[in-house]
């Protein structure tokens, strides 16, 4: 018997154990491990490549770019890094817009801008292409897409349309000032690096 009064086990070196410790440890060690799976299923990662093809219309140019976006473990920043290239004149800005694959959607986050139309804080464009990087907060998320439904400000609605493949970044330039490269965010595109 347990000091308790109630039976105990034994293990094979003769010492006992209560019954319920031995179940408190599994739950727990289960609790952990289902944890820290849930933390890494709500991640966004995302690595996409930028292309004339997917700007609506569909162009056809030298340019070419990757975007990587990357949730942190909070859950309340992303970080990014746009490298772009071969644009057939120079950048004039991007963004992260909201809108499905097959149209044109309003800007819900500004990465950079040389036109002086971003808001304070907002970076300047590699004119003949190369990297930026930076981190989206809710002070990030501009009112652009309100009418749809992500206000500025809200993080989470940006996230989860991020999620959903609902956004694409594209780099605007002087010849095309609608966009001349473009790729649909998607995190089913996951990467480890």
């Amino acid at each position: 018997m347990g000091d308790s009064g109630r039976p105990a086990f034994s293990d094979p070196r003769g010492k006992t154990v209560n019954a319920r410790v031995k179940f408190a440890i599994a739950v727990a060690i289960v609790a952990v491990i289902g944890m820290g799976t849930a933390a890494v299923a709500n991640n966004v990662r995302a690595r996409e490549t930028l292309t004339g093809y997917e700007e609506v219309p569909a162009l056809s140019t030298p340019g070419v770019g990757e975007f990587k976006i990357d949730l942190n473990r909070a859950g309340d920043a992303l970080d990014y890094t746009l490298t772009f290239s071969g644009l057939e004149s120079d950048a004039t800005q991007a963004h992260i817009h909201f809108e499905n694959r097959t149209n044109n959607g309003n800007i819900v986050v500004f990465l950079c801008s040389n036109l002086g139309n971003g808001p304070a804080g907002t970076q300047a464009c590699p004119a003949a292409g190369g990297t930026i990087t930076g981190t989206i907060t809710a002070a990030n998320v501009g009112a652009g897409a309100a009418a749809q439904g992500i206000a500025a400000g809200e993080f989470d609605e940006f996230v989860q349309a991020l999620r959903s493949g609902a956004t694409y970044v594209n780099v605007h330039s002087v010849n095309r000032p609608g966009g001349e490269i473009r790729a649909q965010l998607d995190d089913n595109n996951r990467h480890d690096d």
